[in-house]
């Protein structure tokens, strides 16, 4: 059999290696600094560019995309070269994937900060960015299966299965959940509407975490792990089961983040369903994972790598575990909207994506450089330091989610709520945050930990690039399967094949729960009294956006006694038919804002942007002074009539007299407002003095009802007021 010799490219994993370890410190760094800002919220005060709405989506897109996918490239294009015994495809482009990867997460680094997003959970990136993330995942799709065709190892090993329905699964979740209508080059509105919004968007957001965070790393799991224990895989079968089950299953589950809400009630049960129907092939993976380990366990109580591997494992069958139990209606009508759930999602990154990503850099990084760890003590402290964080942090937030939980639903005996005010539920989980900060310190004094002990590993060592290989040429034969061939293992020698029943596998799910949504109409009933939002309220609710008040803030009463009672009427799907995007959120820090709209005057809301702390005491809201003052208050009103146009396009209402006139109706309604505003004296008098300081010192005076936060006010008074409410206690 000829023998031949070829070069694995290093030199790509080795870039890769160095921007996960960058851009996990850069990542958890803005994640502890969110942290401390639950504790000190003035913390960066009046620099708008580090408030909390504006740094929490950088946060998420740089440990999920940055982080986390810098380490999911490492670990494939090391893999994939050694189990098809071939370079990659293609040099230059690896380089486009590394180079066009690292220009998206700059890119998201300058403009979240500067409020650029779409607001949509983990895919806030504008328009631009959507391309271009669409674009460089084709290139790394090129890459991966050009390199298959031209293998040198006929079967394709469980790992490459994993890794081909990461690249198409993602695929077509991030192109269908992104598709938008742009507005301006960094402005645009999603194509759907309201409920029809929320179901793409978890049906992405949910399979973001399944295809994103958890098949590469169960590809990488089933690569690194036998070779750190130097054991085969403990089941071929499993493998087989766990894979096309997981893939099939998981694309249906998205609904069960939607629980109790305005989604109609046959999506919801059917993201029960398949909730429950996942944990099984979920449990199936971490037990062939773990059973892997058998007979390797005293070296596994040596080897720092097998450590965090073991940890990582053991995170996994946790966070699928508890995914499947949150996903029953009951269990969901507690945790939904709490920290619980910010402590599930942590147990997953922390422990699942953190873990397993510390474990392969042990493991590469000495291979790569051809010498070995320079101190398995620092990297044992780490993993030690490393998982005492994860436990400082994640029990804390369940601790947090039960009071929040408890405390939002208890009634006196005459009926009414025993905790009215929704800051007796904030301050009463302020120990947990502290806890949560001091976890978060540990977790990430052991990153770097691990980015010292790489770094001197590194410099005593010698960097191959091209690592000399050898294997035999692979021969041609029959495409039909033999007499005493599986039809798995046919499939396993084809590449093409399993490319496309991997995609009929996960598009059967979304196609049958989407597109009922969209196309039948009874799906989602109208409201006759529902009338699209007035320019200036259209304009209020882009800054609500830029400012990322979704983060903290829902949009979506449920149907129980205790939400109805503290926020009001619960929510129609008919009433966000004009939501371009959908806000109903995610996580309660701050109360429900769905029925916000005439509760309070114009002047409290005025002052809980300036001073949350002086109208709501124990507030943990920052100050929001670049709406009020200064010349970044001045509303741009310069792209009001291109917004409404872009509405009218995607089916929103409003005639060719309104869109004439936005500029005459937003001075009407903003003038109305600042004459509210004026029935405070205090108001008055600081607005006076306002004026004569621009006149002392020759600068352009901003009358109150072209400032960003009289649209800001517009909206939040419109919420909730389009039907009838009674009012609510808190």
């Amino acid at each position: 059999m000829e023998m031949q010799q070829f070069h694995y490219d290093n030199k790509i994993v080795k870039n890769f290696i160095y921007a996960t370890m960058l851009w996990g410190v850069v990542g958890m760094l803005v994640g502890l600094l969110l942290a401390f800002m639950f504790l000190f919220p003035n913390l960066t005060d009046g620099i708008s560019w580090l408030s909390f709405g504006r740094l929490r989506p950088l946060h998420t897109n740089a440990v999920i995309f940055a982080f986390v996918g810098n380490a999911i490239f490492a670990g494939v294009y090391y893999s994939t070269q050694r189990l098809l015994k071939a370079r990659m495809f293609n040099d230059t482009l690896s380089k486009i994937n590394f180079w066009g990867w690292q220009l998206i997460i700059v890119g998201a680094a300058i403009t979240l900060p500067l409020g650029f997003t779409s607001s949509k959970e983990y895919a806030e990136l504008e328009w631009p960015f959507d391309i271009a993330i669409a674009l460089i995942w084709v290139i790394f799709g090129w890459n991966l299966i050009g390199t298959m065709l031209k293998r040198r190892q006929r079967h394709l090993y469980v790992a490459i299965w994993f890794y081909i329905a990461t690249f198409v699964t993602v695929a077509v979740l991030h192109i269908f959940n992104s598709l938008e209508l742009p507005v301006s080059a960094f402005k645009s509105y999603s194509v759907y509407a309201g409920v029809q919004d929320a179901l793409v968007q978890w049906w992405y957001g949910h399979n973001a975490v399944a295809f994103f965070l958890t098949t590469p790393f169960l590809g990488l799991m089933y690569y690194f792990v036998p070779k750190a224990a130097n054991r085969p895989v403990y089941s071929y079968r499993l493998s087989i089961v766990h894979f096309w089950s997981l893939i099939f299953i998981y694309i249906w589950a998205g609904p069960h983040h939607l629980l109790y809400t305005a989604l109609p009630e046959w999506a919801q049960n059917l993201g029960v369903t398949f909730s429950i129907m996942l944990l099984m092939p979920s449990w199936g993976g971490m037990i062939n994972g773990l059973l892997t380990l058998r007979g390797a366990w005293d070296k596994v109580r040596t080897d720092p790598v097998l450590k965090f591997m073991v940890v990582a494992i053991t995170g996994y069958g946790m966070a699928t575990f508890e995914g499947p139990m949150l996903s029953l209606k009951n269990v969901n009508a507690i945790a939904h909207f709490t920290d619980w759930i910010i402590a599930h999602v942590h147990v997953g990154a922390l422990a699942w994506n953190g873990f397993l990503t510390f474990g392969m850099i042990y493991y590469l990084v000495p291979r790569l450089f051809k010498t070995k760890l320079y101190s398995v003590g620092l990297a044992n402290l780490h993993f030690w330091i490393g998982t005492l964080g994860i436990i400082m942090y994640a029990l804390p937030m369940y601790v947090a989610g039960f009071t929040q939980a408890s405390m939002w639903k208890q009634f006196n005996p005459d009926g009414t709520l025993t905790y009215g005010n929704f800051l007796e539920t904030v301050t009463e989980i302020i120990p947990m945050y502290w806890m949560r900060a001091i976890g978060g310190t540990l977790y990430i004094t052991g990153m770097l930990i691990l980015v010292y002990n790489i770094i001197v590993t590194i410099k005593k060592g010698s960097v191959v690039e091209d690592e000399l290989a050898e294997a035999p040429a692979l021969e041609r034969v029959t495409k039909k399967r033999t007499a005493n061939e599986g039809w798995h293992t046919w499939i396993e020698r084809r590449p093409i094949q399993l490319t496309i029943l991997a995609t009929i596998a996960i598009l059967i799910g979304g196609l049958v729960q989407i597109v009922p949504t969209i196309v039948v109409k009874s799906n989602i009933p109208t409201i006759a009294s529902v009338k699209p939002y007035s320019p200036l309220e259209l304009e209020g609710r882009d800054i609500y956006i830029r400012e990322g008040c979704v983060g903290c803030h829902s949009q979506m009463i449920r149907p129980f006694r205790s939400e109805v009672e503290r926020y009001g009427e619960y929510s129609k799907a008919g009433e966000y038919v004009y939501d371009h995007p959908f806000l109903w959120g995610s996580k309660r820090t701050g109360p429900d804002l769905h029925r916000i709209g005439g509760k309070y005057s114009d002047n409290w809301h005025f002052n809980h942007m300036y001073d949350p702390q002086s109208t709501s005491s124990g507030s943990i809201m920052p100050r929001y002074p670049w709406l009020i003052t200064g010349s970044s208050s001045k509303l741009d009103k310069s792209m009001t009539e291109k917004k409404m146009e872009a509405m009218v396009t995607l089916g929103v209402p409003y005639t060719d007299e309104e869109i004439a006139n936005a500029q005459q109706s937003m001075l009407e309604q903003g003038a109305q407002i600042e004459q509210n505003l004026h029935a405070d004296p205090d108001f008055t008098k600081t607005y006076e003095a306002d004026k004569k300081y621009a006149s002392d010192n020759g600068e352009d005076f901003i009358e109150m009802k072209n400032r960003e936060i009289v649209a800001l006010i517009a909206y939040l008074q419109r919420l909730g007021t389009d039907i009838k409410v009674e009012t609510a206690q808190n």
